[in-house]
C-alpha cells in the first residue's frame, strides 16, 4: 500500500516522495474535496482550519493514523486555492495555528496561511531539453545568479514570473548565459532574507505569482536552451510563530538543545540526525527537481552542516554529513542529469566525490578560495602586487582536488564589501580595465563560471533586495562598452572548446609563465580537443610593444580577445594580425614564443592550432 511505504520510508530517513502524502491534495472520495495529511507526532488534537469552514476549529477535527504521529482528514467541498492552517493543540489547553510544511502555495506576506494548490494545473513542453540535458563536466556553463525580486522592477513591486520570463529570458539568452540560478524562491516572511530563511520549503513563494506562472517560466526557459538552477537551505528555517519551530508543541524539525538549535542567522538549525527531518528534506529537494523540472540545486552553508555551527573547531556533525551524503544519493539516483554544486567555505575532503566513494556527492563545489585571493589581489596597488603574486597562482596548486565552479556571487556584491568593480584598485578609467581584465581571467581558468546580476554592466551599487538593477548606468558609455565585452566574452566561452572540454583534467592547463612577479604579469595555456588557447595578463599600469610569450606550439597565433578594445573602453592597443612563433631559448619546458603589443592593466586571448599526433604506421 503506498501510504504505508511512505510511512515507513519517512520514519526511516529515505523518504523522496512524502509530498505525494502530506500536504493538501484535492481528491475525490465520494465527494469533491480536499485531504489533509500532516506529521505531529507530540499533538493532542488537531483540526484544519480554513476559508472553507470558517476558520471554524470546530468543523474539521483529524483523526491520527495509527501510532505512526501521522493525522489524516478529507474535508468535503474545500478546493483548490483555499486558504487553510492546522490549529494543533498540545500540552494540557495549549493550541497554535500552524502553515502547512507541504504547502505548495502561500498566501502573499505579511498573511500567512497555506494555499490548497492542484499541481494538475502545471504543464510542460519541455521534452527535447530534458531528455539531452546534462550536468556539463566537458561543456561551457556560464550561471547568471538572479534575485527574482530585483532583477529588474515594476512601479508598485516585483515583476512576476510572467514578466521575467517575457523579459529576463532573452535577456540571458542574448548574452550568452547558459543557466539562470535562482536565488531562493520558496515562500519567507521577509524579503530582507532574500529567501534565505524559508518557512515553506514545497511553496513556490507567491511574491510573483503562482505554480503554474513558475512552471511556465521554466519551461520557457527550457525552451530557449537555458537552464533553471534553484538555491535551497537545508541548514537552518524561520523561528516565526506559524512555522516549524516547535510545530507541534515540542521541538519537531529543530534540535532540542538551544545550543544546538540556535543558528548564527537568528533563525533554528534543522536536526539534521533526526530521520523525519531528513525526509522532509530530500523530498522537498526531489520535488522541485520532479515538480518544477529544475536542472540543478544549488545548497546553501555546506560548512554548517559539516561542521557544527560552521566551525571546524566544534568538530564535524557526523549526522548531519550523513544526511548530506543521503540527500545527495537519492537525487543523483532519480536525477543524474541534475546539476548539484555545494557553497562550502571549508576545506572539507571529497564534496565532489560520489558517495560511493565516500564523497559528499555533489558535481560541484564553490572555489571561494579563488574568489578570494583573487579579489584580494585586485585591490592591491600594482606597486606591491609583487609581493602577493602567489594570489593568482595559488588556485592552481589545488585546483584539481575538487570539481569547482568560480563564483563572483550575491555575497560579493553585499554587506559593505562593494561590488566587483568597485573593488578594483585606482580610479574609475583603471576600474573598468581591472574588471574587464578580471573576467578575461575568470573565463580563461579552468572551472564553470558564476556571475551575480549587475556584474556585467559594472554596477557600483551593492545589492539591494527593494531595488532594481541600476540599468541608467547603460546610458554612460564606460557601463554600455562593458556590458559589450560581457556579452563577447561569453559568447567566446561558449564556442571555444579550450575553455571548457577539459576543465578537470590535468591536461587542459599549463602555465606559460607562473614567476614573473617583477612585472605582475601572468600566462598560461588551456587546451581542447583540437585547439590551444592562450591568456596573457598584465596586473600594472606599464605597458609593452614587443613582449613576450613563451607558448607551447610554432605556428600562427590569433588575438582573440583584447580587453583594452575601443569598443570595450580601452585605449585600442591590440595584436591585429596573427603572431608567428619563433624559437625561444629561455628557461622552462616551452620551445616558442611570441612577441605581443600589452596594454596597462590588459588579458588578451590568442588561439593556436595543436599539433595532431601522426597516426601513420611505420612500415618495417
Amino acid at each position: 500500500m503506498r501510504e504505508q511505504r511512505i510511512i515507513n520510508e519517512f520514519h526511516q530517513g529515505q523518504c523522496i516522495d512524502a509530498w505525494t502524502l502530506f500536504g493538501a491534495h484535492p481528491a475525490f472520495e465520494g465527494e469533491e474535496g480536499v485531504r489533509f495529511t500532516v506529521y505531529a507526532p507530540n499533538a493532542r488534537h488537531i483540526s484544519v482550519i480554513g476559508s472553507f469552514n470558517g476558520w471554524d476549529g470546530g468543523r474539521n477535527p483529524m483523526e491520527r493514523t495509527g501510532f505512526s504521529g501521522v493525522w489524516s482528514v478529507f474535508v468535503p467541498g474545500a478546493k483548490h486555492l483555499d486558504s487553510y492552517q492546522y490549529r494543533i493543540g498540545y500540552g494540557f489547553d495549549k493550541t497554535c495555528d500552524k502553515s502547512d510544511p507541504y504547502a505548495f502555495f502561500s498566501e502573499l506576506r505579511p498573511k500567512r496561511a497555506s494555499v490548497v494548490y492542484d499541481l494538475s494545473e502545471l504543464s510542460w513542453s519541455d521534452g527535447e531539453w530534458m531528455r539531452s540535458r546534462t550536468v556539463g563536466m566537458n561543456k561551457p556553463i556560464s550561471v547568471y545568479e538572479v534575485y527574482a525580486g530585483g532583477w529588474k522592477r515594476n512601479e508598485d513591486g516585483p515583476m512576476s514570473y510572467a514578466r521575467l520570463q517575457e523579459q529576463l529570458i532573452p535577456y540571458v539568452k542574448e548574452h550568452g548565459f547558459t543557466h539562470i540560478e535562482l536565488m531562493p524562491i520558496n515562500e519567507h516572511p521577509f524579503d530582507g532574507s532574500w529567501g534565505y530563511q524559508a518557512s515553506g520549503y514545497y511553496s513556490c513563494t507567491s511574491r510573483y505569482g503562482t505554480p503554474k506562472e513558475f512552471a511556465a517560466f521554466v519551461n520557457a526557459c527550457h525552451n530557449a536552451g537555458i537552464g533553471v538552477i534553484l538555491d535551497m537551505v537545508p541548514v537552518h528555517f524561520v523561528r516565526d510563530s506559524f512555522g516549524l519551530i516547535r510545530f507541534d508543541g515540542q521541538p519537531l524539525y529543530e534540535y532540542a538543545a538551544s545550543e544546538e538549535a540556535e543558528s548564527q542567522w537568528g533563525t533554528l538549525n534543522f536536526n539534521l540526525a533526526k530521520d523525519e527531518v531528513r525526509s522532509f528534506l530530500i523530498s522537498a529537494a526531489v520535488f522541485w527537481c520532479r515538480i518544477y523540472h529544475i536542472d540543478g540545486i544549488r545548497t546553501d552553508a555546506v560548512s554548517n552542516i559539516i561542521y557544527r555551527g560552521g566551525d571546524p573547531a566544534r568538530g564535524t556533525n557526523e549526522k548531519a554529513i550523513h544526511f548530506l551524503r543521503r540527500m545527495n544519493y537519492f537525487i543523483k539516483k532519480e536525477f543524474p542529469d541534475v546539476m548539484l554544486a555545494a557553497e562550502d567555505s571549508s576545506a572539507f575532503v571529497k564534496v565532489t566525490a560520489p558517495t560511493a566513494e565516500g564523497g559528499l556527492g555533489f558535481d560541484y563545489k564553490w572555489d571561494l578560495g579563488w574568489m578570494n585571493d583573487t579579489l584580494n589581489y585586485y585591490a592591491i596597488d600594482p606597486l606591491y602586487r609583487f609581493y602577493e603574486h602567489g594570489k593568482l597562482t595559488f588556485s592552481m596548486a589545488y585546483f584539481y582536488s575538487e570539481k569547482f565552479v568560480l563564483p563572483l556571487s550575491h555575497d560579493e556584491n553585499v554587506h559593505g564589501k562593494k561590488t566587483i568593480i568597485g573593488r578594483m584598485w585606482g580610479n574609475e578609467e583603471q576600474q573598468f580595465a581591472q574588471a574587464r581584465n578580471l573576467y578575461a581571467y575568470m573565463y580563461a581558468h579552468p572551472g564553470k563560471k558564476l556571475n551575480f546580476m549587475g556584474n556585467e554592466i559594472a554596477s557600483f551599487r551593492e545589492f539591494d533586495e527593494g531595488k532594481e538593477l541600476d540599468w541608467f548606468l547603460l546610458e554612460d558609455p564606460r557601463h554600455l562598452s562593458f556590458l559589450r565585452f560581457f556579452k563577447e566574452l561569453n559568447h567566446l566561452y561558449l564556442t571555444h572548446g579550450a575553455l571548457f572540454e577539459k576543465d578537470y583534467d590535468f591536461s587542459g592547463f599549463r602555465w606559460a609563465d607562473s614567476g614573473n612577479a617583477r612585472q605582475s604579469v601572468f600566462s598560461f595555456l588551456r587546451e581542447g580537443e583540437k585547439e590551444i588557447l592562450l591568456c596573457v595578463m598584465n596586473l600594472t599600469d606599464a605597458g609593452y610593444e614587443n613582449f613576450e610569450v613563451p607558448v607551447s606550439e610554432a605556428g600562427m597565433w590569433k588575438e582573440i580577445l583584447n580587453t583594452d578594445e575601443k569598443r570595450y573602453g580601452g585605449s585600442g592597443r591590440i595584436n591585429p594580425v596573427p603572431l608567428r612563433a619563433g624559437k625561444r631559448n629561455g628557461p622552462g619546458s616551452l620551445a616558442c614564443c611570441i612577441s605581443i603589443r600589452l596594454a596597462p592593466f590588459a588579458a588578451v586571448w590568442f588561439t593556436g592550432t595543436k599539433k595532431q599526433k601522426s597516426t601513420r604506421k611505420t612500415v618495417k
